[in-house]
């Protein structure tokens, strides 16, 4: 069993596609998938989250788990504190990692947000959650003007901890790049000295799932973990 994090430089940023996109991938090499997702925000109790869409674009088969979903769209601690619901803790967080890959060969974890978003009881992250499952964690990142900056401070962020940072992936890709699109391409390697895996084309995450599935294994290379 195999634990990968994915992670951002910020919300908004595609990590869900991308998730789907690394578990299609995964799938059609003939490895059996889970992701989880620790913590699900702005999303009432009885409507579809982020592991949903990954169902959804990578046709079933994957096994999900939420440890935790809080209504308000804010950072998990401080949704969970605004609902009156528990928070989580690093310990029991790393143990249902490790149920869930008792059955899977590869488990995807979702954050929440940025890299070092809390995500529950004093103050852990996702970093303080890979450090602990010692995995490592690919970064989606932007395709604009300012990815440089955030996504080596996010590849910083990790390596200070001792989580290595496989590569990035751009979670939503232009068909129209601008100059600084361009750019990045080139760039985010030598800013951040990881390698880019890929980058997922725009509107991705509103193809039916056969398409999806098709696409993806070209869109995001192999991840080593």
């Amino acid at each position: 069993m195999s634990i990968l994090f994915v992670t951002g430089t910020s919300t908004g940023v595609g990590k869900t596609v991308v998730t789907a996109a690394l578990a299609s991938r995964a799938a059609s090499r003939g490895l059996r998938v889970a992701v989880c997702k620790p913590a699900q925000t702005g999303v009432g109790d009885d409507e579809p989250g982020d592991l949903a869409e990954i169902v959804r674009l990578t046709g079933g088969g994957i096994d999900t788990v939420e440890l935790a979903r809080y209504p308000d769209p804010l950072a998990p601690d401080t949704a969970a504190r605004r609902s009156g619901r528990a928070l989580l803790d690093l310990a029991s967080t790393a143990d249902a990692v490790r149920r869930l890959g008792n059955r899977a060969d590869l488990v995807l974890v979702e954050g929440a947000g940025g890299v070092l978003v809390r995500l529950g009881a004093a103050g852990f992250t996702l970093v303080d959650l890979a450090a602990t499952l010692d995995a490592p964690a690919v970064v989606v990142a932007a395709a604009s003007l300012g990815t440089l900056n955030h996504s080596a401070l996010t590849v910083r962020a990790l390596h200070t901890a001792g989580v290595e940072c496989r590569g990035i992936v751009i979670g939503s890709s232009p068909a129209t790049p601008d100059l600084a699109e361009r750019c990045n391409v080139v760039d985010l390697p030598a800013v951040t000295g990881v390698p880019l895996l890929g980058a997922i084309p725009e509107g991705a995450g509103v193809l039916r799932s056969a398409e999806f599935v098709s696409a993806a294994p070209h869109w995001v290379r192999d991840v080593p973990v």
